[in-house]
């Protein structure tokens, strides 16, 4: 068996259930298909992120997006990690 890399079990401490929390808040109404995102960052910051659905299915976002463009809007440009809950 493979150990878990390091960062895959920071990740799930700090994060699986930060990831959690969005997918409670996301806007689906649609396909209520709930998704949420946590991003970790090479500082050890956490952003979270859901997916945001609109009537013109081509402007919807998903959770992995909105975190990484959280993440990025407040200058963190390099990652460690992601973890997705649905």
């Amino acid at each position: 068996m493979i150990p878990p890399h390091p960062c895959s079990l920071k990740l799930s401490r700090d994060s699986s259930s930060a990831a959690k929390k969005p997918n409670s808040i996301s806007h689906c109404p649609y396909s209520k298909f709930r998704v949420g995102a946590a991003l970790l960052t090479r500082d050890g910051k956490i952003f979270q992120g859901c997916n945001v659905e609109n009537a013109c299915y081509t402007l919807g976002i998903c959770a992995e997006r909105t975190a990484i463009q959280k993440a990025v809007s407040e200058g963190c440009k390099e990652f460690k990690a992601m973890a997705i809950a649905r």
